[in-house]
């Protein structure tokens, strides 16, 4: 059962950058696809990006299209989530989330199987 640990999260300006990074245990990362979603105040946790072990091109929000990129390193058995021109509705808790099933990580969240206990990202104005 794999094991997911976040870090990197933090304070940020509008306009500047984080790079979040989950690191796995008991568990290969280049076996799941691979994802990180974001709960604000108040609001549903939402997918952000996720990368699939099968298929080349990762998903975004498009929210965060142009801005977010997703990509893993499966030699460190880590994925990563770099963030640019930070917008202060970007702020909330990052986590990371592995799953065998595209389909659960991109479309059923409930259905998820493996999380992280996220991260804090705030980004003021």
């Amino acid at each position: 059962q794999v094991q997911l640990v976040e870090s990197g999260g933090g304070l940020a300006q509008a306009g500047g950058s984080l790079r979040l990074s989950c690191v796995a245990s008991r568990g290969t990362v280049s076996r799941y696809h691979m994802g990180w979603f974001r709960q604000a105040p108040g609001k549903e946790r939402e997918l952000v990006a996720a990368s699939s072990w099968s298929v080349s091109n990762p998903h975004y929000a498009d929210s965060v299209k142009g801005r977010f990129t997703i990509s893993r390193d499966n030699a460190q058995n880590t994925v990563y989530l770099q963030m640019s021109s930070l917008k202060p509705e970007d702020t909330g808790i990052y986590y990371c989330a592995a799953d065998f099933e595209w389909r659960a990580l991109t479309s059923e969240v409930d259905r998820v199987d493996y999380w992280g206990q996220g991260t804090q990202v705030t980004v003021s104005s």
